[in-house]
C-alpha cells in the first residue's frame, strides 16, 4: 500500500487560542481537580480548575505589567515542572509565544535559539541557567528581562500585575486566532544547527483534540474514575508539550516530574498513581529490566521468564482475534495467564502505580516483544510516530486494534503516503507552518501540502506504518550494500546488559558496531555470579560478558542478510551522553559526533 487516510474526528477550530479552556473549565466547574502539585516534603496537593485559572490570570497580568506584549517571544529554560505549564498558559493568555529550551543546552545553543527567535524575555529554573544566559546576554540586545523560578519568579510577576484589571488579559486572549503562532520549538539537532518550528494554536488544538477524542476512553483505569497522568517527558520537546496541552483541554488531572531516570520516576508513579502516561521506550525497558533483575535476585528467574512467555503468547492471541485471524487465548493459556497475573503481572503494574492500564510510547521504536509483554501483563502500550514538525504524533495505534511492532495508522484527519524511495510523507492539520526565518529549509520539507519526513517506512494492507530507517542514516558499504542500522541497533539494545548501540560501516568493507553497557544491569549480572565490580576498562574485556554481548549481536544478525550483518564489535567503557555532545536531549544518537569521538575505536574495528 502506498497511501492511507483516516477521516477526521474533530473540526478545525475557527476562533480562539490554547488558553481558552483554562477559563472555560474554571467557569463551568471551578472545584474540579485539574492538576496535582508536589510539595517540598513529597506530598501531592490538588489544584482546582478555579485555582489554576486564577494563577494563570495573575501571572499573565504580571507579564503584561513587565512589558511582555502580544506576539512577543519568551523563552523557558527548565526541567518539567508545574510552573512551566503555568507560564505556557499565561503567555498564551496574552498572545505571546513561548520558546522552550532544554535545561541541558550549552551556552552556544542557548545563544542561537534566543538570537534566532528574537526572544525579548526569558524564564529560567535556577542560578546555573541564569549564568548560562548571562554568558551570552551581551550578544543579545533584544533580551531585556530574565526571571528565575527558584528565586520566586511567579510571586514576583503576580505581585507586579496585581493592580491590573482582568479585562486587559481577556482582551489580549480574545484577539488570538487559531492561525497565530503559539510556540517556536527547536528541533533536537541530530545533525547541524537546530531549526525553529513555528507551531500555531491551530496545530496544537488539532493534534490534542484528536488525541483526546480518539483515546479518552483509555485515559481511565476503570469506568467512572478520574483520568490522571504524570508528565515526565521534557516540556522542551514537542511530545511533552502535546501531553501538557491535551491534559488541560481534555480535563485530565496533570502532574509533573522533572527526571527521566527510573530511580526518580518510579517512586512518583507509585505515589501519584496515574491512570495512564506517555513515555519513550527507554522507560518501559527500565521497568521490565528492573522486574527481571528483582526476580533473578530472589531466585525466581525461571518462573519470571515463563510469565513473560505466557504474557507474550496471550497478547499475540488477543491481537490475532482483534484482526480476525484467530480465536483468542485458549483455555490453558487463560489459566496460566490468570496464575501469573497474581504472582508477576500485578507487581509490574504496581511498579507503575497500580492504576495504569494503558500507556503511550514515542520518540523511537519499541521492540514488538516488549510491547506484547506489557499488553499481556495488563498495560497496553500504544506506539506512535511523529516529529516536531507534526506537533508530536501523526500516526499511532488505535485503542481497539493495536498491531505491536508498528507505529499504527494515521491519526484521524491525517494521510500517510510512501514515496517510490520509501520516504514517508504526511499531511494533516497538525503539520507546522515552517521553519522560523528559513524559507529554503521550509521549502525542502513542505511540498504541495505534504511534509517530507526524511524517514523510511512501509504501509501494510490495513494501513499500519512501520518505520524502517532514516534516509540520511542509511549506510552504504564499500561493496555498495545499503544497510539500515536501526533494525540491528534496536535488537542489540534489547539485551538486558546493553545500554546503547551504534552501527557503523559507511564506505567500509563490512558492518561493525560500538556497544555501551547498562551499569545497573552489569552490577546485577556480576553479583549473581559472585563477582566483585570491575573497573570499566577491565569490565569491557571480561570474557563471559563479551560472550553475552556476542549472543546479542548474533541474534540481531538473524534479521538481515549476511552482507548486512555485523562482523565485529567493540564494547565501550562509558555510555554516550548528552553532556559530551553525543546524544540529543531526547536521547537520540548524534551519529557523526559519535563517529568523530570514537574514530580511533572505529578504525581499530577495520584493522585486519
Amino acid at each position: 500500500m502506498r497511501e492511507f487516510t483516516v477521516p477526521p474526528l474533530t473540526s478545525p477550530p475557527q476562533t480562539g487560542g490554547l488558553a481558552d479552556p483554562v477559563f472555560d473549565h474554571a467557569d463551568a466547574d471551578p472545584d474540579r481537580v485539574a492538576l496535582g502539585r508536589k510539595t517540598a516534603d513529597g506530598e501531592w496537593l490538588d489544584v482546582s480548575s478555579g485555582e489554576f485559572r486564577d494563577q494563570v490570570m495573575g501571572l499573565a497580568k504580571g507579564l503584561l505589567a513587565q512589558g511582555v506584549r502580544f506576539g512577543d517571544r519568551v523563552a523557558i529554560m527548565s526541567r518539567t515542572r508545574y510552573e512551566w505549564t503555568l507560564f505556557d498558559f499565561a503567555l498564551w493568555s496574552i498572545g505571546a509565544q513561548s520558546v522552550p529550551m532544554y535545561p541541558t543546552s550549552s551556552a552556544e545553543q542557548v545563544f542561537w535559539m534566543l538570537h534566532d527567535a528574537d526572544v525579548s524575555a526569558c524564564v529560567v529554573e535556577h542560578e546555573d541557567h541564569a549564568m548560562t544566559i548571562g554568558s551570552v546576554v551581551g550578544r543579545l540586545p533584544m533580551l531585556t528581562r530574565l526571571w528565575q523560578l527558584d528565586a520566586g519568579a511567579v510571586d514576583e510577576l503576580t505581585a507586579a500585575g496585581a493592580s491590573m484589571d482582568d479585562d486587559v488579559v481577556h482582551r489580549h486572549r480574545k484577539a488570538l486566532q487559531p492561525e497565530n503562532p503559539a510556540t517556536i520549538v527547536y528541533t533536537s539537532g541530530t545533525t547541524g544547527r537546530p531549526k525553529g518550528c513555528v507551531i500555531t494554536h491551530a496545530n496544537l488544538m488539532a493534534e490534542c483534540d484528536t488525541v483526546v477524542a480518539l483515546y479518552e476512553e483509555v485515559f481511565h483505569s476503570k469506568r467512572g474514575d478520574e483520568a490522571a497522568t504524570l508528565l515526565f517527558l521534557p516540556l522542551a520537546h514537542v511530545f511533552g508539550r502535546m501531553v501538557e496541552v491535551a491534559a488541560i483541554r481534555g480535563r485530565v488531572k496533570l502532574a509533573h516530574q522533572p527526571s527521566l531516570t527510573a530511580a526518580a520516576l518510579l517512586p512518583d508513579l507509585q505515589s501519584f498513581r496515574p491512570t495512564f502516561f506517555l513515555a519513550v521506550p527507554y522507560i518501559f525497558e527500565k521497568v521490565f529490566a528492573a522486574a527481571r533483575r528483582k526476580a533473578e535476585a530472589e531466585g525466581r528467574l525461571g518462573p519470571f521468564d515463563k510469565a513473560v512467555d505466557v504474557a507474550v503468547r496471550y497478547a499475540e492471541a488477543q491481537e490475532a482475534r482483534a484482526f480476525g485471524i484467530g480465536p483468542g487465548p485458549g483455555a490453558s493459556l487463560r489459566m496460566q495467564h490468570q496464575f501469573f497475573d497474581k504472582v508477576v503481572y500485578s507487581k509490574v503494574r504496581a511498579a507503575m502505580g497500580g492504576r495504569v492500564r494503558h500507556a503511550f510510547s514515542g520518540g523511537s521504536a519499541m521492540e514488538r516483544r516488549l510491547g506484547l509483554f506489557f499488553a499481556g501483563a495488563g498495560v497496553t502500550i500504544f506506539e506512535g510516530y511523529g516529529l516536531t514538525e507534526t506537533t508530536a504524533a501523526a500516526v499511532a495505534n488505535p485503542p481497539d486494534r493495536t498491531r505491536f511492532g508498528t507505529v499504527g495508522v494515521p491519526l484521524p484527519g491525517t494521510t500517510v503516503y510512501i514515496e517510490d524511495d520509501g520516504e514517508v510523507l504526511l499531511s494533516g492539520d497538525q503539520i507546522f507552518e515552517g521553519y522560523l526565518g528559513d524559507p529554503k529549509a521550509t521549502d525542502a520539507v513542505l511540498r504541495d501540502g505534504w511534509l517530507a519526513t526524511g524517514d523510511l517506512g512501509t504501509l501494510d494492507d490495513d494501513g499500519y506504518l512501520t518505520i524502517t530507517g532514516r534516509k540520511k542514516e542509511i549506510l552504504v558499504t564499500s561493496g555498495g550494500k545499503s544497510v539500515s542500522p536501526v533494525v540491528l541497533e534496536e535488537r542489540i539494545r534489547a539485551h538486558p546488559l546493553v545500554a546503547q548501540c551504534i552501527v557503523v560501516g559507511n564506505d567500509r568493507p563490512y558492518v561493525a558496531a560500538l556497544i555501551t553497557l547498562d551499569a545497573d544491569a552489569v552490577a546485577h549480572w556480576l553479583a549473581m555470579r559472585g563477582q566483585t565490580e570491575l573497573p570499566a576498562q577491565e569490565l569491557v574485556r571480561e570474557p563471559e560478558l563479551e560472550m553475552e554481548i556476542r549472543r546479542a549481536v548474533i541474534a540481531a544478525n538473524t534479521l538481515v542478510s549476511q552482507a548486512e550483518s555485523i562482523r565485529t564489535f567493540r564494547i565501550l567503557a562509558a555510555q554516550f551522553s548528552e553532556e559530551h555532545g553525543l546524544l540529543t536531549p531526547s536521547l537520540k544518537l548524534k551519529r557523526k559526533a559519535i563517529e568523530q569521538a570514537y574514530s580511533v575505536e572505529i578504525e581499530a574495528l577495520y584493522q585486519s
